[in-house]
């Protein structure tokens, strides 16, 4: 295993640091779990101005939406799915990342709170982000003062949660998506593939913590192979927007993630795919960190070229 000299330096410090009674997060309560993932998400530094900034509560079951639009007029719309294994993770863990990435491409976010299991298990989720979705396209005027392209994008569960809306609006007639950026997106419950095998990958995310997070998901073993739950058992995945998919070389999902980029391209979808060698899960949402940097550029690169293949298109 050979990590990038910051991310090897952030593993040893976290090491350090850490309560050496500490339980490993498969151990954990969710409640216990929660609270680590705040700490981390103190690290991300300073968020960048924005132009504006607005809570929305969507639907009858009040799913809490955060609008950012930045400085510059939206170029378009992406709605975010945060990670979390569907169990941890909120809106103002990811404010600073929503925020850089709503300045970085141009676009306004829809940072989205779906609801988190084991208190909502599936499909609540692929629900929550699936209404987010349709609620952002009927205010896109509101949004961004005009008819500009939609993006749904995501890491980790968000990532899955991306795949999954993704296809639910092709199968549901629903509102039209430029791309779907796929960031390390979990996108099967097969615990066996040679990633999650392989020991270099047990860092940040574990295949026991994924485990974990699947038992409070989707308790039910029989409903991970549903394709809202794990897209890459989807049938037909053609006619899907293009995507880009980020993948980490260290990381227990690289696997499932390159396997439905494959699968999308054999259906005759565009595919951006990128391994980031030496990188480990949760890459693109440390801030701190070059490697995020560099997924960020890969990102904002992708969204603004199909803004700009859009509007040539029109």
């Amino acid at each position: 295993m050979v990590l990038d000299p910051a991310t090897t330096l952030f593993l040893q410090t976290m090491a350090e640091g850490a309560d050496p009674d500490a339980k490993p997060l498969h151990e954990m309560t969710p409640e216990e779990a929660r609270a680590f993932g705040g700490a981390l998400a103190d690290l991300a530094g300073p968020a960048p101005p924005m132009a504006r900034v607005e809570e929305h509560t969507i639907g009858d079951e009040g799913v809490h939406a955060r609008v950012l639009v930045p400085i510059e007029p939206p170029a378009g719309v992406i709605v975010y799915y945060h990670g979390g294994g569907w169990v941890l993770g909120s809106i103002d863990e990811t404010d600073t990342m929503a925020r850089k990435l709503a300045e970085r491409t141009s676009c306004a976010v829809v940072n989205v709170e779906y609801r988190l299991a084991p208190e909502y298990r599936y499909p609540t989720a692929a629900d929550d982000c699936y209404a987010a979705l349709e609620w952002t396209a009927a205010h896109l005027d509101e949004i961004a003062d005009g008819d500009v392209p939609l993006f749904v994008a995501g890491d980790s569960a968000g990532g899955n949660l991306a795949a999954v809306t993704a296809v639910r609006a092709r199968d549901r007639n629903g509102p039209e998506i430029a791309m779907q950026v796929l960031i390390y997106p979990v996108t099967d419950a097969d615990f066996e593939r040679e990633s999650y095998l392989d020991p270099a990958n047990e860092l940040l995310l574990t295949r026991d913590a994924m485990i974990w997070f699947w038992d409070h998901y989707a308790p039910d073993a029989a409903q991970r192979s549903e394709p809202d739950a794990s897209p890459l058992q989807t049938p037909d995945l053609s006619g899907l927007p293009p995507a880009v998919v980020l993948t980490a070389e260290h990381d227990v999902l690289r696997d499932e993630g390159e396997a439905y980029a494959a699968r999308l391209q054999a259906a005759g979808v565009t595919v951006d795919l990128q391994r980031h060698a030496r990188q480990i899960h949760g890459f693109f949402t440390m801030l701190m960190l070059p490697g995020s940097e560099r997924g960020f550029q890969h990102v904002v690169k992708a969204v603004r070229a199909r803004i700009i293949r859009q509007r040539v298109a029109t």
